[in-house]
């Protein structure tokens, strides 16, 4: 099936980008990913070297003619995020993905496809291995845990890149130029709970599932439907107007995938198990006609299953679900500076729920930090109010526009000059690492842009074939018109 993307042009990116798909790469899981690196570089016989983070810096001299200009600094991360269908057997541990063609897209079979931020690895390979595309003198930084904390990008130390021009190529729009990006913390709230016996003697499994998901800061906008939102809501009425008990709730994945299913336990007095059916049953149509247009494919299921042997203490049950049920989810405040930039926000990512233990996930975004701490301590003092523990982790900086530098200006003229319209220069909500390298390289003029790439961060994620020919065509005469050194 890969045989087939090996065939498209440009030939020998695709074929990295294969080669790439073969090696799992699960972010805080990249040791195969950054040896897969590290052995191409050697075998290029270029300096290649790995940080103790796991960062992969491999340096290739500028071809004849080009040795007098500025040093550019080409950077993607080597990690992916891992997600497939509830019907997908797949062990992203041990598997490659399983890719194909589809018109002019290439997608995965009921998983991830990687093309986040696989191509512009891809791409940084290719040239890297190239030798007949004329370019100044490349610094290929490959970094590690971009999607769960850019760990990677934040241990990166000062003075490791002699380049001024960074080039990072984790956009996902081929018409857009983006030079500034929202910073975000992980929220973690953590706790035990006293279990009881469940006091009714029906019981049901509940399902969410079938929402679009996606990007949690790219596509948080879109007024997606969150499962974890949706089930918590379910429950309470359950809980409200029936006296159900519930046993476990498991619902989202990743911090920066919206989450697409939940499930949980539930159980009800038989002499009410019809009426909670007919009541799910009478919600799902509710939040079908909500949800029409953002999620056309959801299902709500609930089928009987045998009664387990606890379930949450009706105490905690009522904080827990009044809690979920407060926590602010998507957009918090648009910026009133950039139209149509969302300013912060929250995913509700992760709600599990089992075994006298919970365990419920955000991620905080905003490209003002001090807003971002405000979102931090109102999601704080939701769970506080509950009793719960709080960690915060992975605090990374926003990166702030400067649509005046010198590469922003090369770029802008250059794509308008190719394809003959102005290119959308713009600020985003999702994390990108410029930021935060940013913070060790304060004079370094950065600039980020890619392929399309629709639904990353979920099993719709595809690349659009002719859009990476566009996007690599771009990349090349961006290296020919990199300045000379001052």
């Amino acid at each position: 099936m890969n045989e087939q993307i090996r065939t498209l042009q440009p030939q020998a990116l695709w074929n990295h980008f294969a080669d790439l798909n073969a090696v799992p790469r699960p972010s805080k899981k990249e040791q195969r990913v950054i040896a897969f690196a590290k052995a191409f570089g050697e075998s290029l016989k270029l300096p290649t070297s790995v940080d103790e983070a796991g960062n992969v810096l491999i340096k290739k001299p500028a071809t004849a003619g080009m040795e007098n200009r500025q040093v550019v600094v080409l950077q993607s991360h080597l990690d992916m995020v891992h997600q497939k269908n509830s019907d997908t057997t797949f062990d992203f541990d041990k598997q490659g993905i399983e890719m194909y063609v589809d018109g002019d897209w290439v997608r995965a079979k009921g998983t991830t496809l990687g093309a986040d931020n696989g191509i512009g690895v891809a791409s940084i390979m290719t040239l890297l291995s190239s030798t007949d595309i004329p370019h100044p003198a490349i610094e290929a930084l490959f970094t590690i845990d971009e999607e769960t904390g850019m760990t990677g990008a934040l241990s990166l130390k000062g003075g490791v890149l002699s380049g001024h021009i960074l080039l990072n190529l984790d956009t996902e729009a081929d018409n857009e130029l983006t030079i500034g990006c929202a910073g975000g913390i992980d929220i973690t709230a953590t706790g035990k709970y006293a279990a009881a016996k469940p006091e009714g003697n029906a019981a049901f499994t509940i399902a969410v599932k079938g929402l679009t998901g996606g990007h949690s800061g790219a596509e948080i906008h879109l007024g997606r439907a969150n499962a974890n939102k949706l089930m918590n809501r379910i429950l309470l009425g359950l809980t409200t107007d029936y006296g159900v008990g519930v046993a476990s709730i498991n619902g989202g994945s990743l911090r920066n995938a919206i989450p697409r299913e939940s499930v949980a336990v539930i159980v009800a007095d038989e002499a009410k198990a019809a009426k909670v059916q007919e009541a799910v049953q009478a919600m799902t149509a509710i939040l079908k006609e909500e949800y029409r247009v953002t999620d056309p494919k959801l299902v709500i299921a609930i089928d009987k299953t045998e009664v387990p042997a606890q379930v949450m203490d009706a105490a905690f049950q009522a904080k827990l679900l009044r809690a979920v049920y407060a926590c602010p989810n998507g957009i918090y405040r648009m910026s009133p500076e950039i139209a149509g930039l969302v300013q912060s926000s929250n995913n509700l990512a992760r709600v599990l729920v089992a075994d006298g233990a919970y365990n419920i996930q955000c991620l905080t975004r905003s490209s003002v930090d001090t807003e971002k701490y405000d979102l931090k301590a109102a999601i704080g003092s939701t769970f506080e109010l509950m009793g719960a523990n709080l960690e915060y982790a992975g605090d990374y900086p926003g990166w702030a526009p400067k649509p005046d530098s010198p590469i922003v200006q090369l770029m802008s003229n250059l794509y308008k000059e190719m394809f003959h319209e102005e290119a959308h220069v713009n600020a985003v909500h999702a994390g990108l690492e410029c930021g935060i390298l940013g913070t060790n390289y304060p004079g370094m003029q950065m600039i980020s842009f890619g392929p399309n790439i629709n639904g990353a961060h979920s099993p719709d994620e595809c690349a659009q074939i002719s859009s990476v020919q566009k996007f690599w065509g771009y990349l090349l005469e961006t290296l020919k018109r990199i300045p000379v050194k001052s």
